[in-house]
């Protein structure tokens, strides 16, 4: 209550104050401007008729007696103008800030002594109390909110946005923001969080891991140059990084690179087998890891790999939005042999290297290996597709397809806009 009262009478202090130098603001300059400019157009007047007069005598139109009589009653009207000019009195010290200080304890005293203020409390308490839920939120008091306070999830997420914003150079509080943003898949506006608390605060472990791991399944599994970086930065600090370790086995895995794959689980394995405990679980999960890098490894003997190249002249076209396609077909319409799906951002300097075999295949009877063993027709595809969509659309960038016979190697180029 008493921060709610103690805001409205700021408001209404700082709103009075406006609007009194608004309206009284002329008044309290003062009108002299005015009068001034007035009076010194009484005077032009005055100086141009009295040359005329003086024209007139000397030409004889008037004679002494009379020009003495028009010039005494053109005084006259001079003066009785500046008379006219006079009564206005600018305004004293002391009746300028009797003005300035009871509008405001007026607007006060209407607020103190007005009827019924229960709907603006309410408003006000409930925005208050919200507040505090995002701070506590933010802040770790709480991990979870009370039930009244998700009745309206968007007001919750925008009090902790503006929360955020507030303490803008508290990475931990950007780091609790990512996590709600996590908790409803709003990945790109939890990515953005990270990124920010990350700038912030380069060396803390947690913040980095979690800004590495969420980039890479953002990234269908691919370790983005950054992404390397952020986890090279990270064994550099703690060689036994076990989130670290594993975000790279799986990420050489997802490249091809499937030597660097298992020394990395064999590292991973090694750093959990020195630790005090029972992890039979967790050193089996990483033998039956290691077995499927070595299966993966026996099908990539027959993989092909697809160079894809985005012409320079397309290359202002690529979003960082768009989704990459890279696949083996029949050119029939029929489900691919092999398709990879990956992000812009697997492009560098304008070309990829995609390794397509078995393990990309759609259906388990629908392999590169049979498709090649029943001399099968192969073409291969590159597409960024603008939606997202596997279905080519108006307005992708497309390659021209490229027969695969039995090549190990392909290059395409990506030049093309899909009318």
């Amino acid at each position: 209550m008493t921060t709610t009262i103690v805001l409205f009478i700021s408001l209404a202090l700082a709103c009075s104050v406006g609007l009194a130098l608004i309206v009284i603001m002329p008044w309290l300059r003062g009108q002299g401007a005015s009068d001034n400019q007035l009076m010194a157009v009484n005077v032009a007047t005055f100086q141009a008729r009295l040359e005329e007069l003086a024209t007139d005598k000397a030409a004889g139109r008037l004679n002494g007696a009379e020009y003495e009589t028009q010039v005494v009653e053109l005084q006259r009207q001079l003066l009785s103008a500046q008379v006219e000019a006079a009564p206005y009195r600018p305004a004293s010290r002391a009746s300028r800030l009797i003005v300035l200080v009871w509008i405001p304890l007026l607007t006060v005293l209407v607020y103190l002594l007005g009827d019924d203020r229960t709907a603006v409390l309410t408003l006000w308490q409930g925005q208050d109390k919200l507040g505090q839920v995002a701070d506590d939120l933010l802040t770790g008091v709480i991990d979870t909110p009370p039930e009244w306070a998700t009745t309206d999830s968007a007001a919750l997420i925008s009090a902790m946005q503006t929360n955020v914003h507030r303490h803008a150079h508290d990475p931990n509080r950007w780091m609790r923001l990512s996590e709600l943003f996590i908790s409803l898949e709003a990945t790109k506006q939890a990515l953005e969080a990270l990124a920010r608390a990350h700038r912030l605060a380069p060396h803390d472990e947690q913040i980095a891991a979690t800004y590495a791991q969420l980039s890479f399944f953002a990234n269908e599994g691919q370790l983005t140059a950054d992404s390397r970086k952020i986890v090279a930065d990270i064994l550099a600090g703690n060689p036994e990084h076990e989130g670290a370790m594993m975000l790279l086995a799986m990420g050489e895995t997802r490249a091809g690179n499937y030597s660097a794959a298992k020394q990395w689980v064999a590292r991973l394995r090694s750093s959990i087998a020195k630790k005090p405990g029972d992890h039979s679980v967790a050193l089996a999960s990483l033998d039956t890891m290691a077995e499927t890098i070595d299966t993966q490894a026996a099908q990539a003997a027959d993989n092909v790999t697809v160079t894809v190249s985005v012409a320079p002249s397309i290359l202002v076209n690529v979003a960082p939005s768009d989704t990459l396609f890279v696949a083996i077909t029949d050119g029939e319409g029929q489900a691919p042999y092999a398709v990879a799906r990956l992000p812009t951002s697997s492009i560098v300097n304008g070309q990829v290297q995609v390794p397509l075999g078995d393990a990309n295949a759609m259906l388990p009877e629908r392999t590169l290996s049979k498709a090649r063993a029943a001399d099968a027709k192969l073409l291969v595809t590159a597409r960024l597709s603008k939606s997202g969509d596997a279905i080519s659309q108006a307005g992708d960038l497309a390659a021209s397809p490229v027969l695969l016979n039995n090549a190990t190697d392909v290059k395409l180029i990506i030049d093309t806009v899909v009318p």
